[in-house]
């Protein structure tokens, strides 16, 4: 069995607390023991280096050097990183070293919470596996990100909120390694309501599942 740290916290219009309940009953019922923190200071915590999975619920606000020094050290020795919209992809924004271990960072949501579509470009992988292309009902995230994801599921710009970016195709959903470690991120989840969605709460479960380091 697995060791699985939540860390939430930081702007309240992403529903952390509630994200991160709904969270630690997928991650139990996968059979991980879970611990949840609402503090940065967790992320300096030695003991980290020791834990299966991360799962970061924290968006905007601020992490200390030791503290992103400490939670990337640990990720680079193995482990895992896997987390959702703004509380993994819009965390401490003056914080490029945890950018470069997350893959991406969010830039800007045109049009707020609109419909859009989500493509599937990685049917064969397991996280994807049975789950096809399908609508969406949130904010479309604008990320900038790293071109060596692995990208599984992207969406399409229309133009309509913003015309310069028309046919711009953005990464939704991906997985990468940092050192060790596996990373998986996907910008859907702005509030715990889209846990009701199947897609989206399958792609996570199985994302965080994925990244998480396996035990001997």
């Amino acid at each position: 069995m697995s060791d699985a740290l939540i860390v939430w916290g930081g702007w309240s219009g992403h529903e952390p607390e509630q994200c991160a309940a709904i969270v630690a009953d997928m991650l139990k019922e996968e059979g991980f023991n879970v611990s949840v923190e609402t503090s940065t200071r967790a992320f300096a915590d030695p003991g980290l280096a020791d834990l299966g999975l991360i799962v970061p619920i924290y968006t905007m606000s601020r992490i200390e050097k030791d503290e992103v020094a400490n939670l990337s050290k640990a990720v680079r020795e193995g482990v895992g990183l896997a987390g959702f919209h703004g509380g993994m992809g819009d965390a401490f924004r003056e914080a490029v070293e945890y950018q470069f271990m997350c893959g991406g960072q969010w830039v800007a949501h045109p049009g707020n919470i609109i419909d859009y579509r989500v493509n599937v470009t990685r049917a064969d992988d397991p996280i994807m596996k049975g789950i096809g292309d399908f609508d969406y009902h949130s904010e479309q995230y604008y990320m900038h990100v790293d071109p060596s994801n692995e990208v599984l599921a992207t969406t399409t710009f229309s133009g309509e909120h913003a015309p310069w970016i028309e046919g711009v195709v953005m990464p939704v959903v991906w997985k990468r390694r940092h050192g060790e470690g596996r990373v998986f991120y996907s910008s859907l989840g702005h509030v715990a309501k889209e846990f009701d969605v199947p897609q989206m709460r399958t792609i996570l479960r199985r994302g965080m599942v994925w990244a998480a380091r396996k035990t001997p």
